[in-house]
């Protein structure tokens, strides 16, 4: 299987990756099906049918807005997220909606868009089905698809275990599945990770695109902590959560008598996580790394190497976003990064792996103490529930990348003390992570029907 790192680390809106941007793909493209294969003049109503984890918290993940918005054409990279509301706002307001933007039909959401909190689909929790109808009420085109995390949609026809791992033509210089056979690439070819994970994307495009690629992204995240630390105010959803970041801006910044102190660099990565997590929780534009519940985590370690480390270059940042996407693409396929089957282990805990994995590198790094690295990363976080209050991607979601951003530098600190060599690789620890994903209670993976979301009273 072949996975980009484009793919692991895409532009879009908040506030799930998978309950946003996915259904918001999905929804695209099956209107896109609708219209290439000449469809649209036959279909005058379109029923959605969203299941499990899908329907348990679909409304505080955005899924309706985002199926309303994709069904009309609109994709997460190129939405506007100032103009989110009143396109969504018209189309409740009209009961119509747009095909493609070419093709208006009547849209009543309480009939059209149903959520169905008390059945699963069989091939993942994130299952969501539509439904074409005509004039005459029969049934004209249905499809299934999946969202099954970091915004990959899988459809019904192509779901089977690997569904979710990308390409099976593409070939790849040196394929991996494993951390084994990653670090039997560097030792053979005597390249570095980072170089591993060039050599394989230069099968997509040249390097300058990869390069300038990669410091688009960066510039994405960076921007996103600019305006996470100037927006004040109450998230959205009802939960009523205060936007802290920029509060804690102020304070690190314009407090000149406030005494300094040695962990006051923690503040600073926790800072920058909030800010991303913040934005991404009030629909903003945010960068997928690898999902949205997860995307503070590795612009805060990548701003902790930018800004507080020596010797930081543009050539660090290109060797760390290398580096954690190689990291990503051992979860992808070794268990999984969707929160509706790992937990938040599958979010927080891959991005905590990813960002260890990527300082480590990014500070010189050899490929085993970056394994080991990416190990702690992991180890630490195995059972970490999803189990967001109101279902909103807020509570404990956005501390939660704070946490995470600073146990990634600590675990890469400890890599990078060792020689490389430690008692549990990375294999086994996601091989645990597979395993405790699966014997976990379906309450603690993105339902908000366990953990904090019931012993929490919600006002």
């Amino acid at each position: 299987m072949a996975i980009s790192l484009f793919q692991l680390f895409s532009i879009g809106i908040g506030p799930s990756s998978s309950h946003t941007v996915g259904p918001m793909r999905a929804a695209r493209q099956f209107a896109d099906w609708l219209q290439k294969n000449n469809l649209n003049s036959r279909v005058i109503r379109i029923k959605i049918d969203l299941y499990g984890s899908l329907a348990l918290t679909g409304k505080g993940h955005g899924t309706d807005i985002a199926i309303i918005l994709g069904l009309q054409g609109f994709t997460p990279e190129g939405t506007d997220p100032e103009q989110v509301v009143p396109l969504v706002a018209k189309v409740r307001t009209d009961r119509q909606l747009n095909l493609m933007g070419v093709h208006l039909i009547t849209f009543n959401e309480s009939e059209d868009l149903l959520f169905h909190g008390d059945k699963y689909l069989p091939f993942h929790p994130n299952g969501m089905r539509f439904t074409t109808y005509d004039t005459e009420g029969k049934e004209v085109f249905s499809q299934v698809y999946y969202s099954v995390g970091g915004g990959f949609v899988v459809e019904h026809e192509n779901a089977h275990q690997d569904a979710h791992l990308g390409d099976e033509a593409h070939a790849l210089p040196y394929p991996f599945v494993t951390g084994d056979q990653l670090l039997k690439h560097c030792q053979t070819h005597q390249l570095s990770i980072a170089q591993v994970m060039m050599e394989n994307e230069k099968t997509w495009r040249s390097e300058e695109e990869i390069r300038s690629g990669i410091l688009h992204i960066w510039d994405v995240m960076k921007q996103c902590i600019a305006r996470g630390c100037r927006q004040e105010g109450i998230l959205p959803g009802g939960l009523n959560v205060k936007r802290r970041a920029a509060g804690l801006y102020k304070t690190l910044t314009e407090d000149k008598g406030r005494k300094k102190h040695p962990a006051e660099v923690m503040e600073w990565v926790s800072l920058w996580a909030l800010a991303v997590n913040e934005e991404n929780a009030a629909g903003g534009r945010v960068v997928t790394a690898p999902t949205n519940g997860a995307a503070g985590v590795i612009p805060a370690v990548l701003m902790y190497y930018v800004t507080l480390t020596e010797d930081s270059t543009e050539e660090g940042i290109i060797v760390f976003m290398l580096t954690a996407a190689a990291m990503g693409i051992l979860y992808k396929e070794g268990a999984s990064i969707s929160a509706a089957e790992m937990g938040c282990m599958g979010e927080v805990g891959v991005a905590c792996s990813m960002a260890a994995a990527g300082l480590t590198a990014a500070l010189g790094g050899t490929p085993e103490q970056v394994e080991n690295a990416a190990e702690i990363g992991m180890e630490h976080n195995l059972g970490l529930t999803c189990d967001p209050i109101m279902g909103l991607v807020q509570v404990p979601c956005i501390e939660r990348n704070a946490m995470g951003g600073n146990k990634a530098i600590n675990g890469a600190l400890l890599a990078l003390h060792g020689d490389g060599t430690h008692r549990v690789s990375l294999d086994q620890v996601i091989a645990t992570m597979r395993q405790t994903g699966a014997d976990m209670k379906s309450i603690y993976k993105e339902t908000s029907l366990g953990g904090l979301a019931v012993n929490v009273p919600e006002c």
